[in-house]
């Protein structure tokens, strides 16, 4: 049995995540809040990755493996972001994934073989309008964790799942009504927007051992859009 700590996990795609690996893992879960938590049995630890200092009080000796959850959907057009948004948005996404993970690097080194997933966006692989922020933050995620993952093999394995649009909580506002999901599944070659299911299956998958010959990898879980032109 594994040790596995989410930095996020209360909602979303993390707390589908969560759901599936206690079945055959111990998992602990750093977040904001223990919303929806009290149904899984989780190891919860109060903590917001942009202003706290993980607390190691709680957590087992060795880590096989790390989540790095926390993100955003900031969409505007360029001129009405300001500097401070993109700093913004860097800090959550990035900077708070390295300041996290420093901490609970030796926990990692610990383990025989660590996975550690991170997540991005079909948008960095694809240009898309209103995505600058996003897209760079997500962008620097994607660099990292490539030269990471060269730098511990083989004792670690890092990889990235970048989804495209996914039914979220963070998502709500682009699907609030049937006319923006039919517009937005419209985009996916597959004809559907994602679920938490899709993406928590990949990750889950990264996690296991069945994945051992996989790192440095950014999977595209994304119903085909990166790739595909059916138009």
């Amino acid at each position: 049995m594994k040790n596995i700590l989410l930095i996020g996990g209360s909602h979303g795609i993390g707390f589908e995540l969560a759901s599936q690996l206690i079945k055959e893992h111990r998992v602990f879960v750093a977040s904001r809040t223990s919303e929806n938590l009290g149904s899984l049995e989780v190891t919860y630890i109060p903590f917001d990755s942009t202003t706290d200092q993980l607390s190691l009080e709680q957590l087992p000796d060795t880590f096989d493996g790390f989540v790095y959850c926390p993100g955003n959907i900031n969409l505007k057009p360029f001129h009405m972001l300001s500097p401070d948004t993109f700093e913004n948005d860097m800090n959550l996404n990035f900077l708070s994934l390295v300041k996290t993970l420093h901490t609970v690097l030796p926990h990692l080194k610990k383990s025989d073989h660590a996975s550690l997933l991170f997540f991005s966006t079909v948008a960095v692989k694809v240009g898309m309008p209103f995505h600058t922020s996003v897209a760079a933050a997500k962008g620097a995620i994607e660099g990292f964790a490539k030269a990471l993952a060269a730098e511990y093999a083989p004792s670690m394995r890092v990889n990235v799942i970048a989804p495209s649009l996914t039914d979220t909580p963070l998502a709500e506002r682009l699907l609030g009504n049937e006319k923006k999901r039919e517009k937005m599944e419209e985009r996916h070659p597959l004809k559907r927007v994602g679920n938490v299911q899709d993406i928590a299956n990949i990750a889950s998958f990264l996690l296991n051992d069945k994945s051992s010959w996989i790192t440095g990898q950014v999977l595209g879980v994304d119903g085909g859009l990166s790739t595909l032109n059916i138009n």
